[in-house]
């Protein structure tokens, strides 16, 4: 019996590692403080019903007291949501999706390209964590880079579409910033190459 006993202990810790490295391949997100499974899909297209956001999201002009000129993009990361100064204390604020744990980051860059309907070239790092994903996609509407692209300085990083519209409001990226279609080609025609993009971790006081 105490053979027994110890045979079950072993498995039971087997199993337990096994579901704990699975879990550590998933791609992850979190909404607050929750962790949610959230993988990629390459190919799919989102239907119109699912391109609409909860209201909290969608684009609005919004009070917003800042010294930068109109003109500039600063993303709030902490609260999901990316602004476009036009002076008098007002902004246009998107709903946006953002870097996972691990993957977020602050700094000053610009925009230096801009793209329609870009290609995707998943980054080593993202294959590695999720080694599914295709090492090249055209452009289109099934492409997770969605429907633009605003390359930010020399980074990796981009603010761009997706074609999973219900992860805006969540930390599911690799640090780059996404948007719905609908408001990715909205701020891609009001933005210029050049514009100053001011990435921050907590709102402004």
């Amino acid at each position: 019996m105490r053979r027994s006993a110890v045979w079950a202990v072993c498995a039971a810790i087997a199993a337990l590692s096994a579901t704990a490295a699975e879990a550590q391949m998933r791609p992850s997100a979190s909404i607050g403080n929750q962790i949610v499974d959230v993988p990629e899909k390459p190919g799919y297209v989102p239907s119109p019903a699912e391109e609409s956001l909860d209201p909290a999201y969608r684009r609005q002009p919004v009070y917003f007291r800042t010294n930068e000129p109109p003109g500039t993009i600063i993303v709030h990361t902490s609260e999901r949501f990316l602004y476009l100064v036009l002076g008098d204390n007002r902004a246009i604020r998107y709903g946006i999706g953002v870097g996972r744990d691990g993957f977020q980051w602050s700094g000053l860059q610009k925009v230096s390209r801009k793209a329609e309907w870009p290609d995707w070239t998943p980054p080593p790092e993202m294959i590695q964590r999720q080694p599914y994903l295709p090492r090249f996609m055209a452009g289109g509407p099934g492409n997770p880079m969605g429907a633009a692209a605003l390359y930010l300085g020399s980074t990796v990083y981009r603010i761009h579409g997706t074609n999973m519209p219900n992860t805006i409001g969540m930390a599911i990226s690799s640090g780059c910033f996404r948007l719905v279609n609908s408001d990715v080609q909205d701020l891609y025609n009001r933005v210029p190459v050049g514009t100053k993009v001011i990435i921050r971790q907590a709102p402004e006081l």
